[in-house]
């Protein structure tokens, strides 16, 4: 019976925020043409709305262990699920966050992430494409926005430890920023077709500092950003 219960929720959550999440797409087409400058409130309750979605239709309890960064910094988060990446916009204010490619495809929302300043991540490209990714993640940086990425890459099971991504240190050396790593176990909880109610824990670990070797940055943000995960 709990099966059925968890499946009902989950369904009632895809047609609600996936229908909501539609209505706002189309939103941020409009205010990008008519008032661009609106285009982060839409964006925002966007992270509102899953938020809602999240609580009151599947029953999971989002806890925040730490205190959020804002303002010029390279925020490490780990990545088990779409959770994440769709509450960042909620999390912190106004983030430039780093996103695959093929993301910007996608009708109407692609060009709606560009103008909020989104920066896509294209790792098959060229040098020029890399030094455009560099420059406009600049941009964002002077702008005082906090930057984003999820250095694994890309989604991972819950409890797996992936090494990071080669780029990651790459970009900490040539941005020259802080980083502050968050550990997130939505894996458990979220990432599954039927979702399980529970809780999911952001864990902020220590900033560390711009300037270290490659080595050491790889492996204190490795070990951050696996706070939650089971011991192995």
């Amino acid at each position: 019976m709990s099966w059925l219960v968890a499946a009902l929720r989950s369904l009632a959550f895809y047609v609600l925020f996936y229908g909501g999440s539609a209505l706002l797409v189309i939103a941020s087409v409009a205010a990008v043409v008519a008032r661009p400058h609106a285009l982060r409130g839409v964006v925002a309750r966007w992270g509102d709305w899953h938020l809602w979605c999240v609580r009151r239709l599947l029953g999971i309890e989002v806890v925040l262990d730490g205190a959020l960064p804002q303002g010029p910094v390279l925020i490490a988060v780990k990545h088990e699920a779409f959770f994440e990446a769709i509450d960042t916009p909620r999390l912190f204010a106004f983030p430039a966050v780093f996103a695959k490619q093929e993301l910007f495809r996608i009708p109407g929302w692609g060009h709606s992430a560009l103008v909020y300043g989104l920066i896509p991540v294209a790792r098959e490209e060229g040098a020029k494409t890399l030094r455009q990714m560099l420059a406009t993640a600049k941009e964002r940086v002077e702008a005082g926005r906090p930057l984003v990425i999820f250095p694994e890459g890309t989604r991972v099971a819950h409890g797996a430890r992936p090494p990071l991504q080669a780029g990651f240190a790459g970009l900490y050396k040539l941005l020259r920023l802080p980083v502050v790593p968050i550990a997130v176990d939505s894996g458990a909880t979220y990432h599954h077709v039927v979702k399980r109610p529970g809780r999911i824990t952001y864990k902020v670990g220590e900033t560390i500092p711009a300037g270290l070797p490659r080595d050491e940055i790889e492996a204190r943000v490795h070990a951050a950003i696996n706070a939650l995960n089971p011991a192995v």
